[in-house]
C-alpha cells in the first residue's frame, strides 16, 4: 500500500470535482474519513479513485460529445439491431409447442 499525501490527493481531486461540477467542493475532514459537500464518509484512497474516476469521465465526455455531433449527421434514421426479445420468444415458443399463445 502507497503512501498517500493529504494535500496532493486532495488538490487533485478538487481540480476533477471542479471540472466535472464547475464548482469548488466542499471538503470536511474527521479523523481520517472525508466528507465531500456533506456526502458519505469515505478515506482518502476512496478520495483519489474518485478523483481519478471524475477526470476520465470529463475526458470520455469530451470524447463522446465530439464523436456524437459526427454519427448524428450521418444517421438519418432509427438504427435497428435486428434482434428482437418478441421474436426470439416467438420462435422459441413455436419450436417447444406449436400453436401456444405468446406471453404478454
Amino acid at each position: 500500500m502507497a503512501n498517500l499525501d493529504k494535500d496532493t490527493v486532495i488538490a487533485a481531486f478538487s481540480d476533477a470535482y471542479k471540472k466535472a461540477h464547475g464548482k469548488a467542493p466542499n471538503i470536511e475532514a474527521k479523523s481520517g474519513w472525508y466528507s465531500v459537500d456533506g456526502g458519505k464518509n469515505v478515506r482518502l484512497a476512496q478520495l483519489q479513485e474518485m478523483g481519478v474516476s471524475m477526470s476520465s469521465q470529463t475526458t470520455t465526455k469530451k470524447e463522446a460529445k465530439a464523436s456524437s455531433t459526427s454519427t448524428k449527421k450521418k444517421a438519418s434514421g432509427p438504427a435497428k439491431s435486428g434482434f428482437s426479445v418478441k421474436e426470439f420468444w416467438a420462435e422459441k415458443l413455436n419450436a417447444e409447442v406449436p400453436g401456444a399463445t405468446l406471453p404478454r
